[in-house]
């Protein structure tokens, strides 16, 4: 029987059962379990990991652990550079493209109105979104741990915050998203694109107290729902504002 030390750092330690957090614990592993096997099997997903040391040096998630080995295991780094060292994935994927499980609703209505392309349907199975994540290069944003565990899922995001506007705030800020942002462009019903539309093309569609005090509309390319900047808009607008006040 292999026998190795862990010690896992900063959030990483919410996944751990109380008494192994903060702290180094040893271990028992399988004979061929390697260090992604062993990360999971004490509970975190390897979505939440971006480097792991065995011994003092950096490995991958292939790296079959042997008896005495020492693991150190990380999540994201934002204090210093990490480029020499091996991360356990790529370092981001080409496009920030999202698919949320059935609670993140809120999240995902959010994430679309700062332009953001997230799927989201309440009646998506685990099954479908490990599909669409690897299909279509999507991070899965869940409260699901197990989920992000499945092999498919190389990128994730596990979402502590259980309000929407806050989970937002984590998102942005965990994945430096502000500079990515493209505020209302997206439809926040089928998260289609925007376009801006003449006011005459829809005039016959507004309420009449619409098409008395505003001028200026977007209409969406998929379900054609036609949007304007109302006061719910403008509640938005200062949300949005608020997270991109920190970007640089």
């Amino acid at each position: 029987m292999v026998t190795a030390t862990f010690r896992f750092y900063e959030e990483l330690n919410d996944f751990l059962a109380p008494a192994r957090r903060g702290h180094e614990f040893a271990c028992r592993c399988a004979r061929a379990a390697t260090a992604k096997h062993m990360i999971e099997a004490l509970g975190v997903p390897h979505t939440e990991v971006e480097l792991v040391f065995v011994n003092g040096e950096s490995v991958g998630f292939e790296r079959a652990l042997r008896d005495g080995d020492r693991v150190a295991v990380y999540p994201k780094f934002e204090a210093f550079d990490v480029t020499p060292l091996v991360r356990v994935r790529e370092r981001a994927m080409r496009e920030t493209r999202f698919v949320a499980d059935a609670h993140l609703g809120g999240l995902a209505h959010l994430l679309r109105m700062t332009g953001f392309d997230t799927l989201y349907d309440n009646h998506f199975s685990d099954d479908e979104i490990e599909r669409l994540a690897v299909a279509q290069g999507r991070i899965v944003l869940t409260r699901d741990r197990e989920l992000l565990k499945r092999r498919g899922v190389t990128h994730g995001c596990y979402v502590r915050a259980l309000r929407s506007e806050l989970q937002l705030r984590e998102v942005f800020d965990r994945l430096d998203l502000a500079g990515s942002a493209q505020p209302f462009t997206r439809c926040l019903s089928c998260n289609a694109r925007l376009r801006p539309i003449d006011k005459a093309q829809v005039a016959e569609q507004l309420p009449p107290v619409v098409r008395q005090r505003y001028q200026h509309f977007s209409a969406c390319e998929g379900c054609a729902r036609v949007f304007w900047e109302g006061t719910h808009w403008r509640r938005m607008r200062e949300l949005v504002d608020s997270l991109l006040a920190t970007t640089p």
